[in-house]
Order: structure tokens, then sequence, then C-alpha cells
């Protein structure tokens, strides 16, 4: 028997610490599993380093290589444009992940 298979869908995600002066961006398929990895410093380096717990932006793609581009996209801009990008859906940098949780 032949199961239909959902596409997977892919997030490009901003995290930043407890006063918002680090920015990390990521990419995960599992948006949920990934920062909560982030916040319990399962994730050795940057993030643990730096405190990175606070889930203040993602988006969604649908295609692995889409994401990676948009990933690479952000990471090459200012920290003024990604701050831009962060408040044009979260204006008050709160931390979305009880958002995503529920």
């Amino acid at each position: 028997m032949l199961k239909y298979l959902m596409p997977e869908q892919y997030y490009v995600y901003i995290m930043t610490n407890k006063y918002n002066t680090v920015l990390y961006t990521g990419v995960t398929n599992n948006l949920i599993k990934r920062v909560y990895e982030h916040k319990n410093k399962l994730v050795k380096g940057f993030t643990s380093k730096y405190n990175i717990t606070k889930l203040v932006y993602y988006e969604i793609a649908r295609d692995v290589n889409e994401a990676i581009k948009r990933e690479k996209q952000i990471k090459s801009w200012s920290r003024d444009k990604k701050e831009s990008l962060i408040e044009s859906i979260n204006p008050q940098w709160k931390d979305l992940y009880e958002e995503i949780v529920e």
C-alpha cells in the first residue's frame, strides 16, 4: 500500500538572546524541535555560547533549496535590514515559540 506523503515544509528563522543584541539565522524542517534544542542548549556552538534562546522571526519555504537560499540571503544583510524584517511581523521582539507550540 502506498502512503500519501505530505511535502516537506522548511523554516528560515531568526533567534536572539534576552537583550536582542545577537542575531542567529538558521534553517530547519522542524521548527519546534530546533527552537527547543536552542532554548535548552542542546546545540553546541554559537547559539549556546551567546545564549540564543528567543525565536523572533520565521517564514515557511516549501523546498529545502529555497529555504537555504533565503537563509543565505538574510545572513548577508545588515543588522538594520534584519531588524526591519523582524519588526515587520514582530514589532515587540516577543518570543514566538509559545505561539508555535500551542
